[in-house]
């Protein structure tokens, strides 16, 4: 085969958020004999206690991990368990293992299990040559964006507007408006409603007026939160809004920040109008899409605490 031209990547993670993401992971070690189990037991094994050998390669193959599995990032292990548990002829390992990072250790958790049994198999086939390892698997994990259609489950509704001088005049073709979209849609928003008007104090509050009056569960503004004279978003917006959330456009520009030195002339504002949470992106289509990630899904959390749900759905 010609691999002339290819590429071979690793996947992007630059846009994930950093949050706290745990994974456990089991495997089984199946001895044959009672006999084995008795001397893992009374510590009799001859190559020494595998308990403590497999505990010690397995914290060894969690923070090794990206060495070894090719598409695997380098990640900081914040915290690492292993354990085990006897039933009958066989012994469990679970290993959990947590970090304050962009991806997820499913892994890491899995290959720590796989290494502590290979190393129970390797001390013990001296004493019993059916030892087998068996059902090696992920048993929880949590963090991260895993849930893509929450607001569908909670049945929300979506509207986008683009506040742009050039684009409304077609001057300029949006892409930062049709970039929310698609991302809203990927969580769940059905017939998300899309309009573009002018850079205009009055007609910005006539849409929030309008939208908050009408079931509108989530409305976004994109464009407008700059500096120059015609960049009236948050003045608009801000008179209107019932109860603020600073949080939202504090961790927005923190993501940015992060990515971008100009995050922090963004002048975005958050908050509830009536029911209806109202939010002011960037006019960027970058911008746009950093907002968009640095916000969902967790931001859906919102409604269910500002309605009073008893039962958050759990965002994973």
């Amino acid at each position: 085969m010609n691999n002339k031209g290819r590429h071979i990547n690793m996947v992007d993670i630059t846009h994930k958020s950093t949050t706290l993401r745990k994974a456990i992971a089991t495997a089984v070690v199946k001895t044959s004999m009672r006999e084995t189990m008795e001397a893992i037991d009374q510590r009799r094994v001859p190559k020494g206690d595998i308990f403590e050998f497999a505990r010690a390669s397995a914290l060894f193959a969690i923070k090794k991990t990206s060495d070894v599995i090719p598409d695997c990032h380098p990640l900081p292990v914040e915290f690492a368990s292993i354990s085990y548990s006897i039933d009958d002829l066989s012994v469990k390992i679970t290993v959990e293992v947590h970090t304050v990072y962009k991806t997820g250790v499913e892994v890491e958790a899995m290959h720590g299990a796989s290494v502590a049994a290979l190393v129970m198999y390797d001390m013990l086939k001296p004493i019993d040559k059916h030892v087998e390892i068996q059902n090696i698997r992920l048993q929880e994990k949590t963090g991260g964006k895993s849930d893509q259609k929450i607001a569908a489950k909670l049945g929300l509704r979506a509207a986008v507007v683009v506040c742009s001088d050039r684009v409304s005049s077609g001057k300029r073709q949006d892409s930062a408006g049709l970039a929310i979209v698609d991302t809203l849609e990927k969580y769940g928003f059905a017939n998300v409603a899309y309009s573009i008007i002018a850079d205009d104090f009055d007609l910005i509050q006539t849409q929030v007026k309008n939208y908050s009056t009408s079931g509108i569960d989530l409305l976004i503004f994109t464009g407008g939160t700059g500096l120059s004279a015609r960049d009236v978003t948050p003045e608009a917006v801000s008179p209107l809004i019932d109860q603020p959330v600073p949080g939202i456009m504090e961790a927005a520009r923190s993501y940015g920040q992060q990515r971008s030195k100009y995050a922090m002339l963004s002048r975005g504002v958050a908050g509830f109008v009536k029911n209806t949470l109202v939010i002011t992106l960037p006019g960027s289509t970058n911008g746009a899409k950093e907002t968009m990630a640095a916000l969902f899904p967790q931001l859906l959390h919102i409604f269910e605490v500002h309605n009073n749900i008893d039962h958050p759905l759990e965002l994973k």
